[in-house]
C-alpha cells in the first residue's frame, strides 16, 4: 500500500512523499482511514512506529476541508515542550502545501508570543497541558470550536502528574467531536478517561511496548560503577559509533558526563530540566544537524524525542523503570536501519538488569571490555540473572503471557468489522 491509496488529499500525498516517504508503516495503514471516517481511535504504539504521521495526515486532511474559524479546530496535547515542537515541525512539514496556521505553546519561555499568535488565528494548535491552561485562564484560548481532539502520549501524561490538567482541558471542548488517543501501554486511569470521553472507539494496536526493536542490537557490559564514565569514554571513540544518545538517571550525572567528555573529541552537550527551554532546543536542533555528535538526556527530558540517524543508544544508567529501557533503545534504529544499545551494568544494577530481561522475554548478551572487568560481583550479578516467560500489560490494560494472544472484536486483527 502507497500513501496515496489511503484517501488522503494530493497535496498531503506531495509532501509526504517529498520527504521521502512512499509506503505508510503498520499504525498509519491502519489508523488513517480510520480518522478520515471520522470514527474515535485508540492508537496503541510505542515510539518509532509513525504514530504522528498516523493522526497528523488525516488532522490536516480534515481541517483542509472544514469551514475555518479564528480559533482552533483541532487540538494535539502533548506531555513534553520537545514533543510538542516535533508535532508542530511535521505540521509544518506535512501541511506545507496547504493554507492551514499551526502553532505550539509551551512552558519555559514567554507567554506574550504565543498569546499574539493566537489571537491572530489557529487552525491546528498543538499544547502541553500547563501553558494551555494558563492561556486559557487569561482568556488567551478559546477551545470551543475544536472538531478533534489528540491526546499523544497518554500513559506519559498520567506518569508526570498532568491527568488532572488533562481532565480539566477535556471538560472545556465541545461535546462533540472526534476523539485520538495514543498510548503505548494503558493503565487504568487512563483507560477510565478514554472511556469517559469516547463512544466505541476503533482500538489499532502495533508493536507492543515490552518488545524492543527487532533491528537494535543489545549488548551489556559489566562495569564497575566507578569506571562508567571511563568506559564511556573509549566506547564514544570507536570507530563505528556515530550519532549517540546517552541516558542518565540524574541531571548531576548527565552534567558530569558533559564535562568528562568535552575534551574527547566528541561535541556534547546535555539536555535536562534545569536547562533553559532555548538551551534545550539549541542542544537538539544542533543535534539534529549533526553540529553534536553525541546528547546525554534523561528519560523526562528525552520524551518525544525523535532524532533520524541515531545510530547507538547508550544506558549509562540502567533505568529503574524496566519500561523505560525499551523507550529509550527504540531511539535508534529507525526507518529501517540497524541501531545499537548499549548498557553499562555494575554489579549492584543486577536487580534492574533483570528486570529489564523479564520484559523484554530473553536474556541480553553481555561484552566484557579488557580493562574494565569489575569485581567478583558480577560473576554474583551473572548468576542472579534469572530467565522467566514475561508478563506485561498490554494496551487493553490486560496481563497477557506469552501464550495469550485472544484480541477483543473491536481490537485491529480480531473479527469485527471495525478492525483497524
Amino acid at each position: 500500500m502507497k500513501f496515496i491509496d489511503l484517501g488522503l488529499r494530493p497535496e498531503l500525498v506531495r509532501a509526504v512523499t517529498g520527504a521521502g516517504y512512499t509506503t505508510p508503516t503498520l499504525i498509519q495503514e491502519r489508523a488513517i482511514p480510520v480518522v478520515l471516517d471520522g470514527r474515535d481511535l485508540i492508537g496503541c504504539a510505542q515510539t518509532g512506529t509513525g504514530k504522528t504521521a498516523a493522526f497528523l495526515l488525516p488532522l490536516l486532511h480534515h481541517l483542509a476541508g472544514s469551514k475555518a474559524s479564528r480559533h482552533p479546530r483541532a487540538l494535539v496535547v502533548t506531555p513534553t515542550r520537545e514533543l510538542g515542537a516535533q508535532v508542530g515541525e511535521m505540521a509544518g512539514r506535512y501541511g506545507k502545501h496547504l493554507r492551514l496556521r499551526s502553532t505550539v505553546i509551551y512552558g519555559g519561555v514567554g507567554m506574550e508570543p504565543q498569546k499574539r499568535r493566537l489571537a491572530a488565528g489557529v487552525d491546528l494548535l498543538i499544547a502541553t497541558p500547563g501553558r494551555l491552561l494558563d492561556h486559557l485562564g487569561r482568556k488567551q484560548a478559546y477551545l470551543g470550536a475544536v472538531e478533534i481532539v489528540v491526546l499523544d502520549e497518554a500513559d506519559r501524561m498520567l506518569d508526570m502528574g498532568f491527568l488532572p490538567d488533562v481532565r480539566r482541558i477535556l471538560g472545556k471542548l465541545p461535546r462533540k467531536r472526534q476523539n485520538l488517543f495514543f498510548s503505548a501501554t494503558m493503565p487504568k486511569e487512563i483507560e477510565d478517561l478514554i472511556r469517559r470521553s469516547t463512544e466505541t472507539p476503533v482500538i489499532v494496536e502495533v508493536a507492543r511496548r515490552s518488545t524492543p526493536v527487532s533491528a537494535v542490537r543489545q549488548v551489556v557490559h559489566p562495569v564497575a560503577m566507578a569506571r562508567k564514565r571511563d568506559l564511556l569514554k573509549i566506547l564514544l571513540q570507536r570507530t563505528d559509533v556515530g550519532q549517540t544518545l546517552v541516558f542518565t538517571r540524574t541531571k548531576a550525572r548527565a552534567n558530569q558526563l558533559v564535562r568528562r567528555l568535552e575534551n574527547s573529541g566528541r561535541r556534547v552537550a546535555a539536555i535536562h530540566s534545569d536547562k533553559s527551554q532555548n538551551a534545550r532546543t539549541r542542544a537538539l536542533a544542533g543535534f539534529r544537524r549533526g553540529d553534536l555528535d553525541t546528547l546525554i538526556a534523561t528519560d523526562i527530558a528525552a520524551r518525544g524525542l525523535d532524532v533520524e540517524g541515531i545510530s547507538h543508544v547508550v544506558n549509562f544508567d540502567l533505568p529503574h523503570v524496566p519500561e523505560d529501557y525499551v523507550h529509550r533503545i527504540g531511539r535508534t534504529a529507525r526507518a529501517g536501519r540497524r541501531g545499537d544499545a548499549i548498557s553499562l551494568a555494575a554489579p549492584e544494577e543486577h536487580t534492574q538488569l533483570a528486570a529489564i530481561e523479564r520484559l523484554v522475554g530473553k536474556p541480553i548478551r553481555q561484552e566484557y571490555v579488557a580493562g574494565f572487568t569489575p569485581t567478583a560481583d558480577a560473576a554474583e550479578m551473572r548468576s542472579r540473572r534469572q530467565f522467566k516467560k514475561p508478563e506485561s500489560a498490554t494496551c487493553s490494560g490486560r496481563r497477557r503471557s506469552g501464550s495469550d494472544r485472544s484480541r477483543s472484536p473491536h481490537r485491529s486483527g480480531g473479527g469485527s468489522a471495525r478492525r483497524a
